[in-house]
């Protein structure tokens, strides 16, 4: 009789065991949290690459500009807004506004307003 209480006594706290691991295991604090944590890595790990892209892409920028004093004057004459005697510069109008860049469309109706009003052909309320 000993060794059937010996083997139920095992099967027991097996079971109490088992069933505790399960409980962790569905807790917040279990997979889910688990899972949580791999997407956490796997984003951090993509930023970390783009970073590096970013960083290697900007060395090789720099040493072109170190080593060519033709990417220096375009890089300065790009920065500075520069010409040389002679060119022209055209400025094209930008791309039409988004609907859902709402706060620069606002920007955009008020200096239009603005324009309006100090055009020389607008008139004032003032002088009918």
């Amino acid at each position: 009789m000993s060794n059937f209480v010996r083997r139920a006594i095992l099967l027991i706290a097996f079971a109490l065991v088992g069933a505790y691991g399960l409980v962790e295991l569905r807790s917040p604090q279990g997979i889910p949290a688990l899972k949580n944590r791999w997407n956490e890595i796997r984003k951090l790990e993509e930023e970390n690459a783009n970073l590096q892209r970013e960083n290697d892409y900007r060395r090789e920028r720099i040493k072109k500009l170190e080593s060519s004093a033709s990417e220096q004057e375009l890089e300065i004459r790009k920065k500075l807004k520069l010409l040389r005697p002679g060119e022209t510069s055209f400025i094209l109008p930008g791309q039409p506004k988004q609907p859902s860049d709402q706060s620069a469309d606002q920007s955009a109706d008020q200096s239009a307003d603005q324009s309006a009003d100090q055009s020389p052909d607008s008139k004032s309320p003032d002088s009918k």
